[in-house]
């Protein structure tokens, strides 16, 4: 089973970094955090990485529903969509599938709720 939605894009990394953020809040997801790599590597690890930030992206809405059906739920959440620098120069922008990802809870209707999250990741991604 593939875990991530992935769209290639020809773009510059912060254009594309602030045009996944726009759209995302477009589809009513909201950045809770953004963790980047590159960064992060060089600081801790003194690494030279790529580009590569991880957006913790959150509905509101469907989060909610989400715990009020699972309560622990939360330990699987916020989704997270990357967006990094490939080796040709372009941008890949990937997200967690959220229907593969609570799979691993029995519940029918988080499952539900999972394929309404994974629409509306996959409308952001594809779109982009």
């Amino acid at each position: 089973m593939k875990y991530y939605i992935e769209k290639e894009l020809d773009k510059k990394f912060e254009e594309a970094l602030e045009h996944v953020k726009g759209d995302l809040k477009a589809n009513g997801f909201g950045v809770l955090s953004e963790i980047n790599l590159h960064e992060k590597f060089k600081e801790k690890l003194d690494v030279d990485f790529r580009k590569y930030t991880i957006l913790g992206v959150c509905n509101p809405q469907l989060a909610h529903r989400a715990i009020m059906t699972e309560e622990n739920v939360g330990t699987l959440l916020p989704c997270s969509v990357i967006v990094q620098d490939t080796a040709d120069g372009k941008v890949k922008v990937a997200a967690i599938d959220p229907a593969a990802s609570m799979s691993i809870v029995d519940n029918e209707e988080l499952e539900k709720i999972a394929e309404e999250v994974k629409t509306l990741l996959t409308d952001v991604i594809l779109h982009l």
